[in-house]
């Protein structure tokens, strides 16, 4: 097509450019679909988290009702898909209430981790000298722990329950993202947009939110992905050790310590699927995370 002008055809339009550009979400999925990994990952996610917060329509059972006369019914039937164990109760209805429970927490802790994580990133980074010095190191001093451990020393000390449980995975999980929001920033505010915003008189809250803030939110993507599955196998492993969510709430690592440890022998699908539950979910985090990272991290981009 061309475009007439007072003296005729001025210029040549490619038709390409007419047509108009698909919404951003449906741009960013054709790219994710060229990483097939993270987007099988990202169709698994959105699963998890749909019978999550749907658990309460799509169970067949109530996940704590007990059947004497049906203790640890072998899976693959009609009945029971998944079997039950050795009170009765139905495999598959526990499991999906067990998502909800790894799926809240690990939201709630991860997406505080970020937003803490990134907030004290970017003062320590921006204002740098003794400020930057002071809250690194206080970050340094969580993180010189092992951070299984730490969590297992706090809800040891504050109690079992779920906002114990949350509360423990922000505390671990805080600092490395803070670490590494710092070192972004300290690269960002080097930039020269950055030196003509304070030339001209801008406030430091503008110079983060404006300039710094959006060249970082690739990297909060990023480590949003990977926390959550880092949180959920933490949630697990506290659940595991009777740290968790106290019963009758189902949680993975409490069906995994439980009957799926005592009855390994007699019913090994008991600490099976659970634990297929686990894996499959913080696989499907990492490859998502890593995925996010070829896209919207501009250094990979192409590769």
């Amino acid at each position: 097509m061309s475009a007439q002008g007072p003296i005729g055809n001025v210029a040549e339009i490619p038709a390409h450019i007419l047509r108009p550009r698909p919404p951003a979400i449906i741009q960013f999925l054709k790219r994710l679909m060229k990483k097939p990994l993270g987007f099988i990952s990202l169709l698994i996610i959105l699963g998890v988290v749909f019978c999550a917060v749907f658990a309460d329509f799509i169970t067949p059972y109530d996940p704590d009702m007990t059947d004497r006369t049906n203790t640890l019914a072998q899976p693959f039937t009609l009945e029971h898909p998944l079997g039950t164990d050795p009170l009765g109760r139905d495999m598959l209805s526990r499991l999906i209430y067990g998502a909800r429970i790894s799926i809240y927490i690990g939201i709630l802790a991860t997406g505080t981790n970020v937003v803490l994580g990134a907030t004290i990133g970017m003062i320590a980074g921006y204002y740098g000298g003794k400020i930057g010095l002071v809250i690194m190191r206080c970050m340094d001093v969580i993180m010189a722990f092992p951070l299984l451990i730490l969590a297992i020393v706090l809800v040891g000390i504050l109690g079992p329950s779920t906002n114990n449980v949350i509360l423990a995975i922000i505390v671990v999980g805080t600092p490395s993202v803070a670490r590494v929001t710092e070192g972004i920033v300290l690269s960002v505010s080097r930039n020269v947009y950055v030196d003509g915003a304070k030339a001209i008189g801008a406030r430091d809250f503008r110079i983060l939110t404006r300039y710094i803030l959006p060249n970082i939110l690739h990297v909060t993507v990023i480590q949003f992905s990977i926390g959550m599955g880092f949180n959920i196998l933490t949630e697990s492993s506290l659940s595991f050790l009777g740290l968790g969510s106290p019963p009758p709430t189902p949680t993975w690592g409490q069906m995994l310590s439980g009957s799926g440890r005592r009855y390994f022998a007699l019913n090994p699908w008991l600490a099976i699927w659970p634990g297929l539950a686990i894996t499959l979910v913080v696989y499907s985090y990492n490859m998502l995370g890593d995925a996010l990272r070829d896209l919207l991290d501009p250094r990979m981009r192409g590769s």
